[in-house]
């Protein structure tokens, strides 16, 4: 077996339909076996998935045992020369594995592999290229200063804001959402943390690897779809507080105490700060909505939606969106082949498209376009293009715009 594939999943049935789809796809060519561990989901996660992905190794928990915890019960099991933990809300290219997979093989001195990872809007995250947690730079995380100066070496050390994310390059910490390790360097260092429930637990993972004598490598040729947050809602003070204490916990562990001990201080100061700004945001955006309730609303308010897929994909969306009752305009196809019926245009043309027509949201079908062709258009569109995405033969339609409310 050359590869295990590893998926956590929670109340993310859609998500983690589409993202099985693109490993189907993704594992063409190689031996791969597919685990599944599902925490306990409440959104008929069982029901959705389990006849569809008939060759999928499914797990499902009576109970959340966390992220950590439930990875390692899948690792147990897994017997691929490499082994891949992958999130559920992720959209794969068609030759990610065999990619990876190569310039890992090609890197002996190197333990891990993680990819570059776009969010559901086609823009880069920086968590997928990361440093250590020390306290100063924890601190500037919190307080805004990394993302005040995003390219800094010193402000931005977190995020390696100073290295080209369109670069191959060692870095420190992978992110778990897309974690490629050699199952002889977990032999070593073992699994996850279950310390960890959930968050800091790739980052204790990568220093282990680091510590076992082997390189992290950040792989930016094969860039993924990470729908950041749909598990958990980032921006609460809640996730701040899971977040940096598994930062705290991370750092007792390996620093000692009394870095640990400014680590600790760092970061409740460093809470209080991000809990007067958080504050302050609620109170404007609460203003803000009060006013847009009190404004007159447009007679037409119906979103302008275009459909980029061949024709049978065109008809399954609809099919999709006839069950929607909010959706009140007529869909409008772009062609993704020379095949033009009932298209207004070519996908080529879709800036030319947009500067004529209000497109205001695209749904990017597979019927007609391969993963790896959807991500790249995801990269190019204009930002305030919401994007949706459908596999075929699925029976739902996937996007998230940020990661704060649910995709």
């Amino acid at each position: 077996m050359k590869l295990s594939v590893i998926i956590v999943n929670f109340n993310v049935k859609y998500f983690l339909e589409q993202c099985l789809f693109s490993v189907s796809k993704a594992a063409r060519g190689i031996d791969v076996e597919v685990f599944v561990i599902d925490n306990a989901s409440t959104d008929g996660s069982r029901e959705w998935l389990e006849e569809k992905f008939a060759e999928i190794k499914f797990t499902w928990n009576n109970h959340n045992h966390g992220f950590a915890k439930a990875n390692n019960q899948a690792l147990q099991m897994a017997v691929g020369e490499y082994i891949l933990f992958l999130n559920p809300d992720t959209i794969l290219p068609e030759d990610c594995f065999q990619k990876s997979i190569h310039h890992l093989t090609n890197h002996p001195e190197a333990g891990a592999l993680g990819v570059c990872m776009l969010d559901g809007s086609g823009r880069f995250l920086k968590e997928s290229k990361r440093g250590f947690p020390t306290p100063m730079a924890a601190f500037f995380k919190l307080t805004g200063l990394s993302t005040l100066f995003p390219k800094s070496a010193l402000f931005s050390r977190y995020h390696m804001g100073h290295l080209d994310p369109a670069v191959n390059h060692e870095t420190d910490v992978l992110a778990g959402a897309f974690m490629l390790v050699r199952k002889k360097v977990l032999d070593i260092t073992g699994g996850f943390d279950e310390s960890f429930f959930m968050y800091g637990e790739d980052i204790d993972l990568s220093y282990r690897i680091q510590k076992a004598g082997y390189k992290n490598l950040y792989y930016a040729d094969c860039p993924i779809l990470h729908f950041k947050g749909e598990s958990t809602r980032k921006g609460t003070l809640n996730y701040v507080r899971l977040f940096y204490g598994a930062m705290a916990i991370f750092a007792r562990k390996h620093y000692g105490s009394m870095r640990a001990g400014i680590f600790s201080f760092s970061i409740h100061l460093a809470i209080w700060i991000r809990a007067f700004f958080s504050a302050t945001g609620h109170f404007l955006r609460y203003l803000l909505n009060s006013l847009n309730r009190l404004l007159p609303k447009p007679l037409n308010d119906a979103k302008e939606l275009f459909i980029a897929g061949n024709p049978e994909g065109f008809e399954r969306i609809l099919n999709i969106l006839s069950k929607d009752h909010h959706q009140k305009k007529i869909p409008k196809r772009i062609a993704t082949t020379e095949d033009q019926y009932n298209a207004i245009g070519k996908l080529e043309e879709l800036p030319l498209l947009m500067h004529k027509m209000s497109i205001q949201e695209i749904i990017f079908c597979e019927n007609g376009l391969s993963f790896k062709e959807i991500i790249r258009y995801c990269q190019v569109v204009p930002e305030h293009l919401r994007i949706r995405i459908s596999a075929n033969n699925s029976d739902s339609i996937v996007g998230s715009d940020t990661s704060l409310p649910a995709g």
